[in-house]
């Protein structure tokens, strides 16, 4: 039919949309198991539904963006300790002091930036093999 448009060519033109997608769903997944003693539970069916759903439409194209994503929330739990490590307090209204033990944000930081770079390499290179050519990781055009 002439003007159609496939579903492996929607795939092909809009990788880094797939990505994005994954990456969401990465961040789900994250979500999900860092959050499993509260709200992770009911957050668990909402991943599934999406893994689901990206698996049956993009075909694996942007699939290292779950890697990518798995890091998102890796970031914020960095970001909530970064006064740590140790006990942190701060000084209430009434003249109070409210002190918690909070982690070092270091190892959280380096997990997030190694899941968020490997994903995006692996889907760089991923989209290098598709192209003619010697695959490169860098373009330098």
């Amino acid at each position: 039919m002439l003007g159609s448009v496939t579903t492996n060519s929607l795939v092909t033109r809009r990788p880094w949309g797939w990505f994005a997608a994954w990456c969401l769903t990465g961040g789900l997944w994250s979500f999900t198991f860092l959050a499993i003693a509260s709200v992770g539970i009911f957050v668990l069916p909402v991943a599934l539904v999406t893994t689901a759903i990206l698996v049956r439409r993009s075909y694996g194209s942007g699939m290292p963006g779950l890697l990518s994503g798995l890091g998102l929330p890796v970031f914020y739990v960095a970001y909530l300790n970064r006064d740590g490590p140790g006990n942190v307090c701060t000084s209430n209204s009434g003249g109070g002091q409210t002190c918690i033990q909070k982690w070092s944000p270091w190892p959280w930081l380096a997990a997030a930036l190694v899941l968020t770079v490997a994903g995006l390499l692996l889907f760089r290179y991923r989209q290098d093999q598709h192209k003619p050519g010697p695959p490169k990781l860098w373009h330098t055009s």
